[in-house]
């Protein structure tokens, strides 16, 4: 496969490049669509009791979505400004689609106690389609905009998801408008030319643009995340530098051996594109744990982000080749250097810690696993608003809301539905666990339940209070939704679903190694050393975001729990990540084993030849991470601190000291496997193709 899109981009470089400019225009024009369909709603899951309830609940209750306005700034006892909200409070409730709007004068929690701030909530009929209830969302909102007041904020239901996608879009362009120009200043420096340095940005344009279409096609069939768009783009951005920087370094090698501009392409291809595949197979794999999930956030997120992962592969591995045809020749070769001045300091860390292997591994383990300490502490929760950029409106009204208004205003309630055939009895304790319960009939003799939990939407009481309600019910017909029962449901599906989808990924995982190393001992050396540098950075991330030590150097404050989205795409997206380096690395000590037959030294040619290529990589991916920590939702600044930590960490203390030092305590060992497996190996594993010449080689 590789040959053949080697020889199709040589043949018509044009036709290939053209064919992705289309793709471009339609990522970046029809693509972009994506940032009207995007939901903030995260935590369902499908056939748990809550998405259940809350579909019966829908089903059979007149009203619908519900948006919130917030007027502050001055006495709301002032006529002029009553006036105004009477009149606005009459005319929102004859806009077409809504169902009631309360007198914020005079029902009972919607004026703030010091007179400065009052709440007008929105309710919106049932059954509206999505154009009847944007319509009447819309004319909602520009009414009780003009209402003169010094501040007047609206949010909630429908109008946030369109809110957050709005800011999401701003934020992947300023992220792009700040990665971009330093990630060219640094390939500058890497390659010493323009045009060498530009070719990794045109294959990180084809990610981002990759990145769109594929949220855009899967938006057609299911909710896409606003945290997707964040996600996805800085992963398909990151990957593709990545690749392209692996590609170029190679086609840079090979042209010192070969004049013949095409030739190298296809040297170029065979060797490091094998390297290329085989990583983005990995991180796909290692995406696929998040399918076995039956959550619709994190199985779109694994599609999705494995979909952008293939579509950079593609272009490395096809584009790239072309563009190097048609401008390949007036890119430098790379300089010549001395075995003993290429690769130097890398080479000296492999052979210290190789000698030193076994201080290396008391030395570093013990402190990889410390940083990882806080992880058994970990918690995950919903969130609020608290989680938002100050900048947005949502959260600028929950901040007026917790100003003027007592704790718990706002916190949505746990909804309980009693169908008909409920026992009394049982109805009775269930009002008796909170002071704060309203109750309404609903057709078919059903009776819905609010009770209010004390403290946060998904505090500790707000689930407790929960489990307390289902123990309570029995065998009652009885079942309990809202967000708290919405998160209890989603922990209680991690917990079960878990083991599954690391075994799916690990057995993935081992696989592919296996069959670019022929090895059994390196793939289980590879996930080891791979979880101690994942748990490491998410360790990192739970002391900094939940435990809220020095949050606030990245705009952000302790929440006392994690976004339940940044753990498993944190894991997932690392962990794939992990494998990029661990395949430049191999792939060299690989080539230099086949060549010489010696394995310890095999060891440090491999990192003498890739160690430069795997630091640049990861600056890079740093870069465009950090870039995207900029926007301020928290749950994004926790994705972008853990992949950041994990590929630094990763880059260099893992593969940079516990590597050799590993291959070093296993010796030929390493690439053993059992004579089955070995002959099952020589005749379906794929293997590197060696340089053609090796006494001499680049210095990126």
């Amino acid at each position: 496969m590789l040959s053949s899109l080697a020889r199709a981009a040589t043949r018509r470089p044009l036709t290939v490049i053209c064919l992705w400019v289309v793709f471009l225009l339609l990522g970046f024009g029809l693509g972009t669509g994506v940032f009207g369909k995007l939901s903030d709603d995260v935590p369902d899951v499908p056939g748990t009791e809550s998405d259940m309830a809350d579909d019966y609940i829908s089903g059979i209750s007149p009203t619908g979505e519900e948006i919130t306005a917030v007027v502050e700034g001055e006495a709301v006892s002032d006529a002029a400004l009553r006036a105004q909200v009477d009149r606005a409070v009459a005319e929102v409730r004859e806009i077409a689609g809504v169902a009631a709007v309360p007198d914020p004068y005079t029902t009972p929690g919607l004026t703030a106690r010091d007179g400065q701030a009052l709440i007008i909530p929105v309710t919106f009929e049932g059954g509206l389609s999505d154009d009847a209830e944007e319509d009447a969302t819309d004319a909602a909102v520009a009414r009780i905009k003009q209402i003169e007041a010094p501040e007047v904020h609206v949010s909630g239901g429908e109008l946030l998801g369109r809110q957050l996608g709005e800011r999401a879009q701003e934020d992947v362009k300023n992220a792009e408008l700040i990665s971009l120009p330093i990630v060219l200043a640094l390939l500058l420096v890497v390659f010493g030319g323009l045009r060498a340095a530009a070719v990794p940005l045109v294959i990180a344009v084809s990610g981002i643009a990759g990145a769109f279409l594929a949220l855009f096609a899967f938006s057609q069939v299911t909710d896409i995340s606003v945290y997707a768009i964040q996600v996805t783009t800085m992963l398909g951005l990151g990957l593709a530098v990545d690749y392209a920087l692996l590609m170029l370094v190679r086609f840079r090698e090979e042209r010192r051996h070969t004049e013949d501009v095409v030739e190298a392409v296809h040297r170029t291809v065979a060797a490091a594109g094998r390297t290329v595949m085989f990583s983005g197979l990995t991180v796909a794999v290692s995406l696929t744990g998040l399918l076995v999930f039956p959550s619709v956030f994190l199985r779109s997120m694994g599609l999705a982000v494995a979909a952008v992962v293939v579509i950079d592969m593609l272009a490395a591995v096809a584009l790239l080749p072309a563009l190097l045809t048609k401008f390949g020749g007036k890119i430098k070769p790379s300089r010549v250097k001395s075995g003993d001045e290429e690769g130097r300091l890398f080479a000296r860390i492999a052979r210290f810690s190789a000698r030193r292997r076994i201080a290396v591994l008391v030395t570093v383990v013990p402190a990889l696993l410390v940083l990882a300490l806080p992880v058994t502490g970990m918690r995950i929760a919903i969130g609020d608003a608290q989680q938002l950029p100050s900048s947005t409106e949502a959260r600028q009204l929950y901040d007026t809301v917790d100003a003027h208004f007592p704790a718990g205003t706002g916190v949505s309630p746990v909804t309980v539905v009693l169908k008909p055939g409920t026992d009394e009895a049982t109805a009775d304790r269930i009002r008796g666990l909170s002071p704060n319960t309203e109750s309404r009939d609903l057709a078919g003799g059903n009776t819905v339940l609010e009770l209010q939990p004390p403290g946060s939407v998904d505090g500790e009481a707000a689930t407790d209070l929960v489990e307390r309600i289902r123990d309570v019910r029995g065998d009652e017909p009885v079942e309990v939704t809202g967000v708290a029962a919405r998160l209890v449901d989603f922990r209680a599906m991690l917990g079960e679903r878990a083991p599954w989808a690391a075994l799916t990924v690990l057995a993935g995982i081992f696989v592919l190694l296996f069959a670019f190393t022929g090895s059994v001992l390196i793939p289980l050396r590879t996930i080891a050393t791979t979880l101690l540098s994942l748990g490491a950075a998410l360790g990192v991330v739970v002391w900094v975001f939940q435990d809220g030590h020095l949050a606030g150097l990245l705009g952000a404050e302790g929440l006392g729990a994690l976004s339940l989205t940044a753990p498993p795409l944190i894991i997932a997206i690392a962990f794939g990540l992990a494998m990029d380096y661990e395949l430049f690395i191999l792939a060299r000590m690989r080539e230099a084993r086949q060549l010489t037959g010696d394995d310890q030294e095999a060891v440090v040619t491999g990192l003498r030849r890739s160690g430069r290529v795997v630091t640049c990589a990861a600056l890079l991916l740093a870069v465009v991470f950090g870039a995207f920590m900029t926007g301020g939702f928290s749950p994004i600044l926790q994705i972008g601190l853990g992949l950041t930590l994990a590929v630094l960490i990763d880059a260099t203390v893992v593969r940079m000291l516990l590597v050799p030092a590993t291959m070093a305590l296993l010796g030929r060992r390493a690439w053993w496997a059992p004579k089955l497996l070995s002959r099952l190996h020589e005749r379906f594993g794929l293997r590197e193709a060696a340089a053609p010449e090796q006494s001499v080689t680049t210095n990126v």
